[in-house]
């Protein structure tokens, strides 16, 4: 019959004081709220790129790039491989989107082809990452599998969401969103940020930075004239000329463990860094052993600065000098901390939203709000009178509080869909209660008494209600999976709304109207 377990009566307190607790800092002036004790929750509820205004990104993979860095380490790999056998070979490089080699000797074709299977990793069962075949004139052709290069792919687009993230999150951007969309894009939304050029440098640079030995072997005219050893590479400086370096890396950017703005003996910015383990012993070794030969900083193919060691540099430590601002260091010793993107990213469309915009955004959502659980309050009270319809505005209140408490404690943003899914579960917490209500009145249509039909109406409907919000939900994180941007926001309030409405219908409006008839001990329902 109707009674009051203890547990449901604490779950239902605990329920409306943590909706309300969460929920209240969202109401408060930024005065009131600071002035408050700090075991008080002071966290907000995040507002969105469309309500707060900011800048959206798409940026697109160039997969062609990361195609032809991956063929240029296998270039590398195979000239190691063979050497190491060895085997004499010549004609090394890469041509029709393979790389081809030729064995000078017909009689060791053989082994330099079983020395090369050791670099065909799997990358899948029963698949293979390379594809090695002979050709005529004793050339021996590697190219890499499509579905080596989709899995690359991912990881690399996986990757460079990370980076991407370090680098928004090192300007200061709250909550920013960055998803994946489709297989080679991501979505970038930083609400807040009103200037996406500002973005746009610092998500665009790849950001590889390496320390590679200058090459002197040949006299820098015939370099230009293009006579460049196959070991080397022509790089353009930043003084507008050229300068041949050697293609093996002595420290990669991904030893670095920290990059710091700062200022030269002379007062002119810099950058100072710092190398993991395996960095400093290599940085070391190298520095010991070329002084008084220059070693060439390159960044992103591009020689940014190229001294001459003048010692063993063995502390872990060193700096980056050149023609830099004290902004363009900083910037650059941001990328250098938040690490390489995996592959170059191209910015494909980008929009700005005004905060002016976004203010009105935030009243239009408002106003909706208010006139959609205005009617609905009215629609409830003339429908099943001023107790059943009061009890349930009441439990769809603590509805909201709690939809609301939830997405402030999680950080999720609050988008303008995000607001057409709050008004949504208004609708939806209400048809629970139209449920209950409607099984009452029938229950008491049958000659039931007043507790026996508020018992069997809350008992029968509960599987109505069940039924119709767990399909709810199910097409709520369908669109969650699958969608993005705008629709993921709607379908996680709507997701969130669900779940609250279940349990304020079963639980509060249950306890309240126990609670009233407890009181009155009415001979009648008044619904």
């Amino acid at each position: 019959m109707l009674d009051l377990p203890r547990w449901r009566v604490i779950l239902c307190l605990a329920a409306a004081l943590f909706g309300l607790v969460f929920t209240l800092p969202n109401a408060l002036p930024d005065n009131v709220l600071a002035s408050l004790p700090d075991w008080v929750p002071h966290q907000r509820l995040n507002l969105g790129l469309d309500l707060q205004g900011g800048s959206y990104l798409q940026l697109e993979m160039d997969t062609n790039a990361l195609k032809t860095e991956r063929l240029n380490n296998l270039v590398e790999d195979v000239r190691r491989t063979l050497r190491d056998l060895p085997v004499d070979f010549s004609a090394l490089g890469m041509s029709n989107g393979a790389v081809t080699v030729r064995i000078t000797d017909p009689a060791q074709i053989q082994n330099a082809l079983a020395a090369l299977q050791k670099l065909n990793q799997p990358v899948a069962a029963g698949v293979r990452e390379l594809s090695i075949t002979t050709a005529p004139d004793q050339r021996i052709l590697l190219s890499v599998s499509n579905q080596a290069l989709t899995a690359e792919t991912v990881k690399a687009v996986d990757q460079d969401i990370e980076i991407v993230r370090r680098r928004i999150d090192a300007l200061g951007t709250k909550e920013p969103s960055i998803v994946r969309q489709g297989a080679d894009r991501i979505v970038v939304e930083a609400p807040g940020e009103s200037d996406p050029e500002r973005l746009k440098d610092v998500i665009g640079k790849t950001a590889k930075l390496s320390f590679q030995m200058v090459d002197t072997s040949v006299p820098p005219a015939e370099a230009a004239a293009g006579h460049v050893p196959p070991d080397a590479v022509l790089l353009p400086n930043d003084e507008g000329g050229v300068l041949l370096v050697k293609r093996l890396e002595i420290v990669s950017g991904e030893m670095l463990t920290g990059a710091t703005q700062g200022f030269d003996q002379n007062g002119r910015p810099d950058i100072n860094m710092r190398f993991n383990g395996q960095g400093a012993q290599r940085f070391g070794d190298a520095t010991s052993q070329n002084i008084g030969k220059r070693f060439a900083i390159v960044l992103d193919n591009r020689v940014i600065s190229a001294p001459v060691i003048q010692g063993a540099i063995t502390g872990g430590s060193g700096e980056i000098t050149g023609n830099f601002t004290i902004d363009t260091a900083s910037n650059l010793a941001l990328l250098l901390r938040s690490g390489a993107l995996a592959a170059p990213l191209t910015v494909i469309e980008q929009r700005t939203v005004g905060a002016e915009l976004g203010a009105d955004s935030v009243r239009a959502g408002e106003l909706a709000g208010i006139i959609g659980l205005a009617l609905v309050a009215a629609f409830m009270m003339l429908a099943y009178g001023g107790v059943f319809g009061g009890v349930a505005m009441v439990g769809l209140v603590v509805n909201m509080l709690m939809v609301v408490a939830f997405m402030t404690v999680g950080g999720a943003a609050l988008t303008l869909p995000g607001i057409a899914g709050l008004i949504l579960t208004i609708a939806v917490a209400v048809d629970a209660n139209v449920l209950i209500y409607e099984r009452i009145r029938d229950e008491e249509r049958a000659g039931r008494k007043p507790a026996l039909a508020i018992d069997t109406g809350f008992t029968r409907a509960r599987v109505s209600i069940l039924d119709a919000n767990i399909t709810t939900l199910i097409a709520a994180l369908i669109l969650f999976e699958f969608g993005a941007g705008p629709v993921r926001g709607f379908a996680w309030t709507l997701s969130i709304g669900v779940m609250t409405s279940v349990f304020t219908a079963l639980f509060i409006t249950r306890l309240l109207i126990v609670l009233w008839y407890r009181t009155s001990r009415s001979k009648q329902l008044p619904i």
